[in-house]
């Protein structure tokens, strides 16, 4: 079966580096929890203020979730 996943952190000036880390320990620990079978895509969105200034990160993981029967 094909699902999605989505992972949200706000971004703080000067900490971009600290919280792209801790994305990917998110990520990274999600997809190593034995649910994944296999990662169809990953896809980053910026999100914005009013002014247009980056104020957080949306990542998508799709993936297969992995047969049970097979294990």
């Amino acid at each position: 079966m094909v699902k999605v996943k989505t992972f949200t952190i706000p971004l703080k000036v000067f900490h971009a580096h600290e919280e792209l880390e801790q994305l990917d320990e998110q990520v990274n620990s999600f997809l190593a929890g034995g649910e994944v079978g296999k990662v169809i895509s990953v896809s980053d969105a910026v999100t914005t203020d009013d002014k247009g200034s980056a104020i957080g990160l949306v990542r998508v993981v799709t993936y297969k979730t992995r047969d049970k029967e097979k294990g």
